[in-house]
């Protein structure tokens, strides 16, 4: 027999391989489904890729590459036999087989026992080999075959390798020293003190200096002020603002180049007034909440609707998904995308064809995973009555473990990629950008939630005004504590709480505010201050005004309620109030109505170019020697290109390193200036004025930077293609990227018509809505396929809601509208929703109601 095998393996030999360092064995879930060896029909795992797929998915990946040998692993799970032959504890053969592999935690040990199976399948005739078969079979294929059963499985290889973790301590972290020199960070509002970016800022923790990071290639953008301060001060960490949190921050070593750990970063940022101190967590019920939630139990009981017998529903539609670990915000924000047509047509109704042209690493493809989880959502397969049928009412399904895609929308964001809980309203936006990224030449379901916000910003000098359109996805609605109904309540409780607290005494019994839902919408039409508005009338900085309307309704409206804030300690705090939220919904009165008769537009210029100090001290020697890294020049001088085109290669892609100013010299060697000497636009005399505009005010349709350009070309992107994004975009290099992706360049001709209708303003203008994109320059007549304009008047249909202190710890859980009837999807938990608390939702979700 042993020759027997040996020969039949021979064919097949170079094909099975040993899994190295490095390698991911999924032998716990499909590619394309979530089946598992629990499964009926158990999981093979390609003994080449070591990818698992159910028994319905095999043959798709056998027919695609032709590897023909997989391992068959099969768990069969019994209901243990009562009485004294029962015994206590449950029966596991070759358990060393499964040695890694979870166990189904919704069995209970003592009433269950495993019995796992291994065994080889040999594709087409699938003939099999059990396993452990040492003697008959060939070394090599039981060293692989031992390999692979006794791997890892591919999410527990991965979690203990989070990017945190690799971080090394810095040699700073401990001597450095900090400045005392009065500077105090308030907890919010900053922008880079040398070009006034409001984003990608970092703090030095030597100074207290908050400037603005480099160009990524990750989508974070800046124009290297943060680098070029080490570069003069030798001051050696930085950490981001936007990612301090009660358990860290992101730490950057400008002398290391790397990032890295500060042990001592509360210390560090408690110097600049950053108090950490107070923002430790506990943890509660495996949930992340906080030290200071006297108010949180009651929420907790009326979110989770927790004092009532609800009742378990099963079927599609009414799949759980299990909780990977403070991953509630992913599981509510799938299950309510996933209740919506647009992307059960796009992923589910498209599943074979996505399937069928998957790439050889299904694990590694948006679409995939996608199809793949909405799937699992709504085929039933997966949600079906526990075993012991009645009890259904206290049983809850096992619900499916999104873990392929959890990684795969995580990879390589410093937040999603980790454990922590986060803000379900930010992976929101960050799916919608996947979804954008990944649809370029197929229906974009995102497109259900797209919309025009047209922006009027007036001169109060001048009176003047300029109308813009922006595209967005979510309306953020402030919370007015002002207009809250109890406010005398209010008001006496806060005196309650001062007084116990200045007497040591047990604080009152909190008190919920209580804010109408007008008064939300109220306070987002509103107009409000522009802060460092530059009036092109009077060609110099001035008071602005700001409102702003819907220039087109969406099929879909996302509302977020402005729960979240800091505190001047930098505490996060969660503003505890009900808002009385309606189940429909009319905002037609708050249509756009552009340009009205009698108004005078502000003349269409941009403000000066503002010179760093130094040029400005220097503006009459150095003009001709901006700052360039002398080194990479020289380097790349010696690869035999003109002096003058390396000086501008490296200048153009900001001073970021041979290797980048390389590709931008590829990438414009054919351009007839290539080797004419740098000029920079401040450089260049204006000769006479042919216009009222001051010297540096430029028109709004001027070309952009050069640098950013330059940038964009050294990825390979088409010049003209990248000047139209960047035209677009207001020149923001993020924003540009994604106009890119999602604008092949057939559409540009369209694209830059219309461009002079929904061009943005400069960033002055930029609304407080933090998830504004006007990377996507629609119709303004919103007659194109990416606006679906039509009626303000909507129906709740779904809204997610957050217990806890903050959107980086508690829990999220969500209900949905189906079938007439509210349902709660707690985790893995579905049931009919008694009381659906729509006054704490955090998250809403309306759909458009039809004209007739």
């Amino acid at each position: 027999m042993a020759t027997d095998l040996g020969e039949l393996l021979v064919p097949y030999m170079p094909t099975i391989r040993v899994p190295r360092t490095g390698d991911r064995v999924f032998k716990s879930e499909c590619a394309f489904s979530f089946d598992t060896p629990e499964s009926e029909g158990g999981l093979y795992v390609c003994m080449n890729t070591f990818l698992g797929f159910g028994r319905e998915h095999v043959e798709r990946h056998y027919r695609k590459t032709g590897q023909s040998v997989y391992m068959h692993l099969k768990r069969h799970v019994k209901e243990k036999a009562t009485g004294a032959a029962g015994g206590a504890i449950p029966r596991r053969r070759n358990g060393k087989v499964f040695l890694d592999l979870e166990l189904n935690r919704d069995f209970n040990g003592e009433d269950y026992e495993y019995e796992d199976e291994a065994k080889l399948i040999i594709f087409p005739d699938h003939f099999e080999i059990p396993l452990p078969n040492i003697e008959e079979l060939p070394a090599l294929v039981t060293i692989a075959c031992d390999a692979v059963l006794n791997a890892p499985s591919a999410y527990k290889k991965q979690e203990p390798e989070s990017w945190e973790e690799e971080i090394q301590v810095s040699r700073h972290a401990r001597s450095l020293r900090q400045l005392d020199n009065g500077v105090r960070i308030p907890p919010s509002g900053w922008k880079c003190q040398k070009c006034e970016m409001r984003e990608n800022l970092w703090l030095n923790l030597t100074d207290g200096a908050v400037l603005c990071g480099k160009w990524f290639f990750d989508g974070s953008g800046g124009n290297g002020h943060a680098l070029e301060h080490y570069r003069e001060t030798n001051y050696p960490l930085a950490v981001k603002l936007d990612t301090i949190k009660p358990d860290g921050a992101d730490v950057y070593s400008f002398e290391e180049e790397e990032a890295v750990l500060d042990p001592h970063i509360s210390e560090h940022l408690s110097h600049f007034g950053i108090d950490m101190l107070q923002m430790h967590k506990r943890t509660e019920n495996g949930h992340h909440t906080d030290n200071n939630s006297r108010s949180r139990p009651s929420e907790w009981e009326v979110i989770q609707e927790s004092g009532m017998k609800l009742k378990a529903v099963f079927g599609p539609g009414y799949t759980g998904i299990k909780n990977l670990g403070n991953s509630s915000y992913l599981s509510t924000v799938m299950q309510v995308l996933f209740s919506i047509p647009d992307f059960q047509r796009m992923y589910v109704g498209n599943l074979q064809r996505i399937f069928d042209y998957s790439p050889l690493d299904p694990s590694q493809d948006f679409a995939t995973q996608m199809a793949k989880l909405g799937h699992g959502l709504l085929s039933g397969q997966y949600s079906k009555p526990p075993m012991k049928s009645e009890l259904i009412e206290q049983q809850q399904q096992k619900g499916i473990s999104p873990r392929m895609l959890k990684a795969l929308v995580g990879r390589g964001h410093p937040e999603f990629s980790s454990n922590r809980q986060q803000d379900a309203q930010e992976f929101l936006m960050h799916i919608i950008n996947l979804v954008e990224r990944n649809s370029a030449g197929s229906e974009n379901p995102s497109d259900v939630f797209r919309f025009l916000v047209e922006e009027r910003i007036q001169c109060c000098q001048t009176r003047r005004v300029r109308y813009t359109q922006r595209v967005d996805y979510c309306i953020q609605l402030p919370a007015p504590i002002e207009a809250a109904t109890n406010r005398e309540e209010l008001l006496a409780y806060e005196a309650k709480l001062k007084d116990a607290e200045e007497n040591m005494r047990a604080p009152p019994e909190p008190v919920r505010a209580r804010i109408p839902f007008t008064a939300c919408l109220q306070a987002f039409t509103e107009p409000e201050n522009v802060p460092d508005f530059w009036s092109s009338a009077l060609q110099a900085k001035s008071a602005g005004v700001k409102t702003s309307r819907f220039a087109s309704f969406p099929e879909y409206l996302i509302l977020q309620i402005k729960k979240f804030t800091f505190g001047v300690d930098w505490v996060p705090k969660k503003l505890d109030l009900a808002i009385d939220v309606p189940d429909f919904l009319d905002l037609s009165r708050m249509r756009a109505t552009g340009l009205q008769a009698g108004e005078e537009e502000l003349p269409d210029l941009m403000p000066p170019i503002v010179l760093p100090e130094d040029t400005r001290d220097n503006s009459m020697g150095s003009l001709d020697s901006p700052e360039i890294d002398e080194a990479a020049v020289m380097q790349l001088a010696e690869m035999g290109f003109p002096l003058e085109a390396c000086r501008k290669a490296v200048y153009y892609t900001g001073n970021m390193g041979p290797e980048m100013a390389f590709n931008w010299i590829i990438a414009h060697m054919e351009e007839p200036d290539f080797a004419e000497p740098l000029t920079l636009p401040s450089m260049i005399d204006p000769g006479p004025s042919t216009s009222d505009s001051p010297m540096g005010a430029t028109p709004l349709g001027n070309s952009p930077p050069e640098e950013s350009i330059a940038i964009l070309t050294s990825m390979g992107f088409p010049r003209n293609h990248s000047i139209t994004a960047l035209k677009a975009t207001n020149n923001n290099l993020e924003r540009a990227l994604d106009w890119i992706f999602t604008h092949p360049e057939e559409e540009e001709t369209d694209a830059l018509s219309d461009m002079a209708d929904t061009e943005p303003n400069d960033n002055a203008f930029s609304n407080a809505n933090s998830h504004s994109d006007s990377t996507l320059s629609p119709d303004r007549d919103t007659s194109g396929p990416r606006i679906k304009d039509g009626p303000g008047r909507y129906e709740l249909f779904a809204f997610i809601s957050h217990m806890g202190e903050s959107t980086m710890s508690g829990h999220f859980v969500c209900h949905i509208k189906k079938e007439g009837r509210w349902v709660i999807y707690n985790d893995h938990k579905v049931c009919l929703s008694e009381r659906p608390p729509k006054d704490l939702g955090y998250i809403y979700f309306y759909h458009r109601l039809s004209s007739s």
